[in-house]
């Protein structure tokens, strides 16, 4: 089984990026392939609304300047993904938001193509706000017919200086949790692959 990790904080070594890091090394341990993407700082445009997409259906987004469909196609090929950001306002970093409306849309557009797999969401955050960056990963999650596995608090860790979530016992130990969680649940879906059911009526 795989599992991708998407960082959407452009500050490499930051809170966020040691947040994901300390979940994949659990998840290895347990024998996954793990895979580390960084997003934030690189190139990725929003989603323009096109509708080519539905037209094209395969599974690429027609913009292909950019990283989008690189990482895009490590998601399709991964049985969980984890999607890390930073705080920023309240809500996810710029080019993370990015990720998410053009994969959640480029996936409806594909027979559901992310249903039955498994999301989670990790936050850094300073002080308040993380909850909201949070609901707004799993929304997307929720929206693609998606397993949100839960842990025993939110997924958030706390700094601001980098490493400084690393004196975060609780958030750490939240990363092993929300790992030993995926692990669990990816392995009793395992036999059931291929046979989620999907609502493809997304227009009514």
């Amino acid at each position: 089984m795989k599992v991708i990790a998407v960082n959407g904080s452009p500050r490499k070594g930051g809170n966020t990026d040691n947040m994901l890091k300390h979940a994949l090394d659990h998840m290895e341990k347990a024998g996954w392939e793990t895979e580390f993407v960084q997003l934030g700082g690189r190139n990725i445009r929003g989603c323009m609304a096109c509708g080519k997409c539905w037209e094209n259906k395969d599974f690429k987004c027609i913009v292909n300047n950019d990283i989008f469909n690189e990482i895009m196609e490590k998601m399709l090929e991964a049985d969980a993904i984890i999607l890390g950001s930073p705080t920023y306002f309240s809500d996810v970093s710029a080019e993370l938001k990015a990720l998410l409306d053009r994969s959640g849309m480029v996936a409806l557009a594909n027979d559901r193509a992310f249903a039955g797999k498994i999301g989670t969401a990790v936050v850094a955050v300073r002080r308040g706000g993380g909850i909201h960056v949070f609901d707004t990963i799993n929304h997307m999650y929720l929206m693609s017919q998606m397993i949100v596995p839960g842990a025993t608090y939110w997924n958030l860790g706390r700094g601001l200086d980098k490493g400084e979530v690393l004196d975060d016992p609780e958030g750490l130990d939240n990363m092993k949790t929300m790992a030993e969680t995926i692990d669990w649940l990816g392995r009793a879906m395992k036999p059931h692959q291929g046979t989620f059911p999907k609502n493809n009526d997304f227009f009514g």
